[in-house]
């Protein structure tokens, strides 16, 4: 059963949707439209506070602790603590709400100090726990995710298909090692609008990338994704797995990555012994001693290091082999890097003049192969949001809920309140772009991944996908520039891509 506080919500939504909106920008072409969404207010009980952290076990010091929540016996121990040093602590528990493969749970335990009008007086406070031997920080109860009344800025882009004749795609710049701003991306590419897409790590996109049928990047094994045909005309939400071989002869072995450093496997998910755990993980940073890493001419210059590397043509013939790595890569070719136990195998089955050659095969949830046809682009981000017309979450198979005991990941991401991105399409077919700003006490706090999935519901979505968010959230269009307000104070970040409209 849904939670308190996303029951609240849904009616919240239900009465506030029909809310203030600006007036569209100039520029957009026939059939896209922009609606800012004004919901919810502050009110009374919002406040500043001390979080106080918590240290990881029962014994561990306290100046030093860094965990945002935990089991109730150290937050009571904690507790204990301030009190003794003349502070009126909060133990307060935070619950996990229902998702679709994790029900809903006791998630921790905080430990808080003061209710505060300002978060310089919330600081000042802070200040005075820290010379009294506990570590923390602040924050704005409002965004703790809880809220579902409290503000929120949503703004909203439509494209209706049955007007706008041009196509909604990826892009990225030059290279995929190479970051751009969405609005440097939109003037290089003459896009009317366009949104922030997949999360970046070593400065490129992470998670399965499929742009016009070919494989540019790695899968996190199971993961979320959107998969967009018809030139955005349809977006299908699902999970997907990729598993890339590399044939030398009558020996094969496991590309265990495309267009990404060799060892580090972000989001986790890989294959191949990799540490600490195969299953997903969000912003985790898995490692793996011995791969094989594919590198594309999409990625730019490859990264020289230890190993090996075989240098291929647009056949797979080999063109080179090399004791180490950081070799261009060819015209229409690849390169194979190795590291580790891999290097004695790719030196072992590549000779120049000879033939690798590389096969694909990305499965949907259902185990079904997934065509890459020109017209078919996925992006696997996440998590699911809504699937055939139905709240959908996979907090765990999305790597969403920490393995292991310290939950301040899941805490601080899941569950509280940030900005976020968004990808849907509507019941009449319209694909939508939104995103809620957040992080900006009392103009927007934004939102939770639950609370994410019940607005795409109620905007209509019938299949949704969460985008990378926080400090990354933007919706721009020609006309107007940046229409939300992101969380950064430099603006918008640079992306690894985007997903533009161009007409």
């Amino acid at each position: 059963m849904p939670s308190t506080a996303l029951t609240s919500l849904v009616a919240a939504l239900t009465v506030l949707l029909p809310a203030t909106a600006g007036a569209p920008p100039p520029g957009l072409p026939p059939g896209v439209s922009l609606t800012t969404l004004s919901l919810g207010a502050q009110d009374a009980d919002d406040h500043w506070t001390v979080h106080v952290y918590l240290p990881a076990t029962l014994d561990g010091p306290a100046a030093t602790a860094g965990t945002a929540l935990g089991p109730r016996q150290i937050a009571d121990r904690i507790a204990a603590a301030l009190r003794e040093k003349g502070f009126t602590p909060r133990v307060e528990r935070v619950d996990l709400p229902d998702f679709a493969d994790r029900p809903a749970d006791v998630l921790g335990w905080t430990v808080r100090v003061g209710r505060y009008a300002t978060s310089g007086e919330a600081s000042a406070e802070l200040t005075r726990v820290r010379a009294a031997g506990f570590a923390g920080g602040t924050r704005y109860t409002a965004q703790d995710g809880a809220d579902a009344t409290a503000p929120q800025k949503v703004h909203v882009l439509r494209v209706d298909f049955r007007e706008f004749r041009g196509t909604v795609d990826t892009e990225f710049g030059q290279a995929l090692n190479g970051p751009e701003t969405l609005t440097d991306l939109m003037a290089a590419t003459g896009a009317a609008a366009g949104i922030n897409a997949q999360w970046f790590y070593n400065r490129a996109p992470g998670g399965l990338y499929v742009k016009n049928g070919k494989l540019i990047g790695s899968a996190t094994q199971g993961r979320g994704g959107i998969k967009i045909t018809h030139g955005g005309r349809r977006v299908d939400v699902d999970a997907f797995t990729a598993r890339v071989t590399l044939r030398a002869g009558g020996a094969t072995a496991e590309i265990d990555g495309v267009n990404r450093l060799p060892g580090e496997v972000w989001n986790c998910g890989g294959v191949g012994g990799d540490q600490p755990t195969e299953k997903p993980q969000h912003d985790l940073r898995c490692i793996d001693s011995s791969e094989l890493v594919l590198f594309t001419p999409e990625w730019g210059v490859p990264p020289a290091g230890e190993g090996a590397e075989a240098v291929l043509d647009a056949d797979g013939t080999v063109l080179a082999v090399n004791t180490t790595r950081g070799a261009a890569v060819p015209a229409g070719g690849s390169v194979v890097q190795a590291i580790g136990d891999s290097a004695a195998w790719l030196l072992g089955h590549a000779a120049p003049g000879s033939k690798l050659t590389v096969t694909e095969r990305v499965e949907d949830s259902r185990g079904h192969r997934v065509p890459l046809t020109p017209d078919t682009t996925i992006l696997q981000v996440g998590p699911t949001l809504v699937r055939d017309g139905r709240i959908s979450v996979n907090a765990g198979a999305d790597g969403l809920i920490r393995e292991g005991a310290d939950q301040t990941f899941t805490y601080n991401w899941t569950l509280r309140a940030n900005p976020r991105s968004m990808i849907g399409m509507d019941d009449r077919g319209r694909l939508m772009l939104v995103v809620v700003d957040g992080r900006q006490a009392g103009y927007s706090e934004g939102l939770g991944i639950a609370q994410t999935a019940e607005l795409m519901k109620r905007l209509g979505a019938v299949e949704a996908m969460n985008l990378d968010g926080g400090g990354s959230s933007v919706l721009a269009t020609s006309g107007a520039g940046i229409v939300n307000r992101p969380s950064d104070a430099t603006g918008q970040r640079s992306l690894g891509n985007a997903i533009l409209v161009r007409p």
